[in-house]
């Protein structure tokens, strides 16, 4: 006789049998699901956003290397006009601003007693030369000795001295102008009733000076330049200028001078250049910015300086096509403020990036955001000194 549990036992077997089916089932569900995950989160490390970044198009257009600067300009030819002799101004003939010739009057000093003082040696000389002719009279008859005749000439030539000295300092109480120009300064004290007298030593500035002429027509600037500048420069070359007080304008010359030797406490020498073009609109004192045109190529291939990447060695540019990033090796030529010459590595009409280029690696997606790619050099314009 079956007991219960034998009977039952047929019964359970298919239970066990659905229970596993039922986990298989479960396990095949969660491998799917893993699966799927997986899938999806490959995808959606593969979508990466492209990074926003500026370019700018490589185009060839004239470039020049230059050396900037900046210097006061001042006259070539200038006199600081001192008085030779003390007096009281009697007449002030020239002002500030005036334009005059050489030896033309711009004060008058008292002269009486330098009148009075020439008319003193001319007496002694008259009469020195009335007895000095008397006695060579006297010696043609054999009367005087040829001593006494020498020592009769040697005092009328020291009385003849004398006076043509007195002459002389009479003509200092006419303070002229030692070159033609523009009288740029006149000192406060130079008016009616004022006494000057001459300063001794070396003047070193006009402050002492009654007046100070300049000639406008030639105007220069004193430049020192770092010593690693003199084998680029040299006589003749061309020069631009440019300065505040006259904006949107800028005016030419040319170097004039090199100083042959190198300041050792400065590690500069001196350049020393001429305006050739004013238009009559410059000064002495105003401020220039001076450009030195060292090299000129006209058909440069430009790139912004910006569009360099920071790295170590040679230099190397982002350049955009297909809407990727390769980074390319480039090789330099001139360098001019902004702008930079690219001689080998680049080529007409490419695309390189010049904001954003931090955020790129090579290979990754950009997206480009300017509307239009700006060119990189139009015209000459980074020829302008600032």
């Amino acid at each position: 006789m079956r007991s219960e549990s034998q009977f039952l036992a047929p019964l359970a077997k298919p239970a066990h049998w659905l229970a596993a089916v039922l986990l298989l089932a479960a396990a095949a569900g969660l491998v799917a699901c893993d699966q799927a995950n997986g899938d999806s989160r490959k995808e959606g490390q593969e979508e990466v956003p492209a990074v926003p970044v500026e370019v700018a198009t490589t185009q060839r257009a004239e470039m020049a290397a230059l050396y900037t600067g900046t210097a006061p300009i001042e006259a070539d030819r200038r006199a600081l006009v001192m008085p030779k002799v003390s007096g009281e101004i009697r007449a002030v003939l020239a002002d500030e601003g005036q334009r005059v010739k050489a030896g033309q009057v711009l004060a008058r000093l008292d002269g009486d007693q330098l009148r009075l003082e020439v008319a003193l040696h001319e007496a002694t000389m008259r009469k020195l030369e009335r007895d000095y002719n008397r006695n060579l009279e006297l010696q043609q008859k054999g009367l005087v000795s040829a001593t006494s005749i020498d020592n009769l000439k040697y005092e009328l030539e020291a009385a003849t001295a004398n006076w043509e000295l007195a002459r002389l300092q009479l003509s200092y109480t006419e303070i002229r102008s030692p070159i033609a120009g523009t009288v740029t300064q006149r000192l406060d004290l130079v008016k009616v009733g004022n006494t000057v007298t001459p300063v001794g030593g070396v003047i070193e500035s006009a402050d002492s000076s009654l007046f100070v002429v300049e000639d406008l027509d030639t105007l220069i600037l004193r430049v020192s330049v770092p010593e690693r500048e003199l084998s680029k420069l040299s006589v003749g070359q061309p020069a631009e200028l440019t300065f505040d007080a006259v904006p949107g304008r800028t005016f030419q010359g040319e170097i004039a001078l090199i100083s042959p030797s190198i300041d050792p406490a400065t590690a500069t020498f001196g350049v020393r250049i001429r305006v050739t073009e004013s238009g009559g609109l410059l000064r002495p004192g105003m401020f220039a910015r001076v450009a030195i045109v060292y090299e000129r190529k006209l058909d440069a291939l430009q790139i912004p300086r910006t569009a360099l990447l920071d790295t170590e060695g040679q230099p190397k540019v982002f350049v955009v096509k297909d809407g990727k990033a390769a980074e390319r090796a480039v090789k330099l030529g001139l360098s001019n403020g902004a702008w930079i010459e690219v001689t080998e590595g680049l080529e007409d009409g490419e695309q390189v990036v010049v904001v954003g280029q931090g955020a790129v690696k090579p290979g990754a997606a950009v997206r480009v955001v300017n509307s239009t790619a700006r060119p990189a050099a139009a015209k000459l314009a980074p020829v302008t000194a600032g």
